[in-house]
C-alpha cells in the first residue's frame, strides 16, 4: 500500500508574549505533517522560521511538492538529497521515523539512544525585556536549575545584573540571537564572566564572526544561526566552543544526528534546542539531547496549550516521550 501525506497549519497560543531581539510573537504557527501506511500513522512537526526566509505556505508548499516521491516510499536518507535543510524537510523526515516505529513496533529510542532514555534537565527561556520586567521573570523562575535568557539590544549588561541578582543560584546561558556588535562583545563577554554566565548563543550575526577568532572566550560561546547541517561545521572550529542542534535547522532527527556525531569529533559541546513549538516537535529532540551538555527544550512551557497527550514535564525535567505521542 503507498504511503499517503497529510499536511495541516496549526496555531497555538504562547502564554503571554514571547521576544527576541529580532521580535516579538504571541502564537506558535507549526506544519503538521501525518504519513499513513498499511494502517499505521507517523507525525511530524516543524515550526518555519522567518529568519532563514520561511513562511508557513512556503514549506507547506514544499512539502507538498515531495507528495509523489513519499508515495513510492523514499528513504530517510535518499530525503537528504531530496531536500534542502529546513523545516519542510524537519517534518517529514520525523514522520518518517514515526511511522517505521509504528510499523515494525521498534521505538526509535532503540535506533539511536545508547541506553533506555531518561528524563532531562531543559532550561526554561525568559524574553527579552527591560532590566526590571525580566529580574521578574527570573524571580518566578529562579528555583529552576537553568535558565535561557534572551538579550541583544544596547543595555545587556544590566539585564544579565538584574536576572543574576534576581536568581542567583540558577545557571543561566545568554542568548543574543546575532545581536551583539564587534565594538561591544569584548566588554560584554567579560561582563558575562564576571557574573558566572554558563554560555553565550550566537553574539555576533553569522557570517560576521570572524573576530571570535581573535577574542578570549571567558565565557563559552555557541554557535545557533551560524551552524545548521554537518556540511561546514569545521569551519566553525576556532570560532566557537559549542553548537545549538535545532531539528527545524538541520532539516530533521536523520541530520541532526550526523551533525551531532561530527561536532563531537571535532570537539564541539553540543546543545539541542528548539524553536516554540508543541511536544510533538520536541520528542525527536529529547531523544537527540540524551548525551547533550546543555538542554533547550521548553517550547511546551512556552504555550498556553500543548497537545494531548503531550510530554511529561516535572519542574525542568522533560520525561522521554510516550510512543502514543511519537516514536
Amino acid at each position: 500500500m503507498a504511503r499517503v501525506i497529510s499536511v495541516e497549519a496549526e496555531r497555538f497560543p504562547i502564554a503571554g508574549t514571547f521576544t527576541i531581539s529580532r521580535g516579538s510573537k504571541t502564537e506558535a504557527e507549526v506544519i503538521t505533517v501525518t504519513i499513513h501506511e498499511d494502517g499505521q500513522s507517523g507525525r511530524g512537526e516543524c515550526v518555519p522560521y522567518k529568519r532563514y526566509g520561511e513562511t508557513m505556505d512556503g514549506v507547506r508548499d514544499a512539502i507538498e511538492a515531495m507528495r509523489g516521491e513519499i508515495a513510492g516510499g523514499i528513504s530517510r536518507a535518499a530525503l537528504l538529497d531530496a531536500m534542502r535543510a529546513g523545516a519542510a524537510r524537519n517534518a517529514i523526515d520525523c514522520a518518517l521515523w514515526d511511522l517505521e516505529a509504528k510499523i515494525t513496533g521498534k521505538p526509535v529510542a532503540f535506533s539511536i539512544c545508547t541506553a533506555p532514555p531518561s528524563a532531562l534537565e531543559t532550561a526554561y527561556t525568559l524574553s527579552l525585556g527591560e532590566p526590571e520586567a525580566m529580574a521578574a521573570q527570573a524571580r518566578a523562575n529562579a528555583q529552576r536549575p537553568l535558565l535561557k535568557v534572551k538579550i541583544g539590544g544596547d543595555n545587556d549588561m544590566a539585564r544579565i545584573r538584574a536576572v543574576r541578582e534576581a536568581a542567583p543560584a540558577s545557571r543561566i546561558i545568554l542568548d543574543a540571537n546575532e545581536g551583539w556588535s564587534d565594538d561591544n562583545i569584548v566588554a560584554n563577554l567579560a561582563f558575562a564572566a564576571e557574573y558566572g554566565i554558563a554560555l553565550i548563543e550566537q553574539p555576533l550575526p553569522a557570517g560576521r564572526d570572524g573576530i571570535l577568532r581573535q577574542i578570549a572566550h571567558p565565557v563559552p560561546i555557541c554557535a545557533d544561526e551560524s551552524v545548521h547541517e554537518a556540511e561546514g561545521l569545521a569551519s566553525l572550529v576556532g570560532l566557537y566552543d559549542a553548537v545549538n542542534i535545532k531539528l527545524d535547522k538541520s532539516g530533521g532527527l536523520t541530520a541532526a544526528l550526523i551533525l551531532r556525531d561530527r561536532a563531537r569529533v571535532l570537539g564541539f559541546d553540543v546543545m539541542v534546542g528548539c524553536m516554540v513549538g508543541t511536544s510533538l516537535a520536541m520528542a525527536p529532540a529529547v531523544l537527540l539531547a540524551q548525551d547533550a551538555d546543555f538542554v533547550d527544550l521548553d517550547g511546551p512551557l512556552l504555550l498556553a496549550r500543548d497537545r494531548v497527550p503531550g510530554l511529561v514535564y516535572q519542574g525542568s525535567l522533560v520525561s522521554p516521550p510516550d510512543t502514543a505521542l511519537w516514536g
